[in-house]
């Protein structure tokens, strides 16, 4: 958990910001997992910290929400479509 804690630290991924007194301030908790390969012998351990989200209001502690996700269909036609002009695609032998 301490490794974790200072991963988001040195990542940025968060910062310590003052209380908005408007605010409905969200809970979190540690999600804790432990890692094993397919023999069943210990791999590793795996912390991560969840936002309580279920305690947000709409339209008071958020307007939208936007998850950035693409199916992998979408994922393969734009690196179709970003080839470049000049090369033609390849026939594989029959």
């Amino acid at each position: 958990m301490d490794d974790e804690f200072a991963n988001h630290l040195k990542n940025g991924t968060w910062k310590l910001v003052p209380r908005p007194k408007d605010a409905n301030i969200i809970g979190s908790k540690w999600a804790f997992k432990i890692k094993t390969d397919q023999d069943g012998n210990l791999k590793g351990f795996k912390a991560r910290l969840c936002a309580k989200g279920f305690s947000q209001v709409p339209g008071v502690d958020y307007e939208e929400t936007f998850a950035p996700v693409v199916s992998a269909v979408a994922f393969r036609l734009g690196l179709c479509t970003k080839r470049p002009r000049s090369r033609r695609p390849r026939r594989t032998p029959a």
